[in-house]
């Protein structure tokens, strides 16, 4: 089991999860148990089996958060070294192309929104480069190099 780095943003947004998990949908879960053990024969309620499987994803969920809020660390907010770090929002130009991301710990990744995981191989080649650095990024079945255009 490998120590998670996360923003405090991140590290937020899973403890509302997991509080919403426990107050709102374990509560739903158990009722829709209920009502469905009330319709009879167990073995062919499809209600029944539903809300199981339901149950059963939502307790796995609240474990795996319980973990990850337990065992990750807080990634500092970027500190003023001129550095990329996890939490920082770095411009970069790709080829010709002003790309901006901000570099997350790897469970709060989403590159739609433009937050990168430190592990992917953009998070990878920007850590601990600075302003006006170029970076070497190993996609898959090609390299490609970036320069950082700015840090914050």
């Amino acid at each position: 089991m490998d120590n998670k780095i996360l923003t405090k943003e991140g590290l937020n947004k899973l403890k509302e999860e997991l509080e919403h998990l426990k107050n709102n949908k374990r509560p739903q879960v158990s009722d829709r148990i209920k009502q469905a053990k009330e319709l009879g024969d167990l073995s062919e309620n499809a209600e029944y089996q539903e809300a199981k499987e339901e149950q059963s994803f939502v307790e796995g969920r609240i474990l795996e958060l319980e973990r990850l809020i337990k065992t990750s660390s807080v990634a500092e907010k970027a500190s003023s070294d001129g550095r990329v770090h996890v939490g920082s929002q770095v411009k970069i130009d790709k080829e010709g192309q002003i790309m901006n991301f901000t570099i997350v710990g790897s469970t709060e990744a989403d590159p739609v929104r433009g937050k990168i995981s430190l592990e992917s191989p953009f998070g990878e080649a920007l850590m601990g480069k600075s302003v006006g650095d170029e970076a070497e990024i190993n996609l898959p079945g090609r390299k490609t190099t970036c320069k950082i255009l700015e840090i914050q």
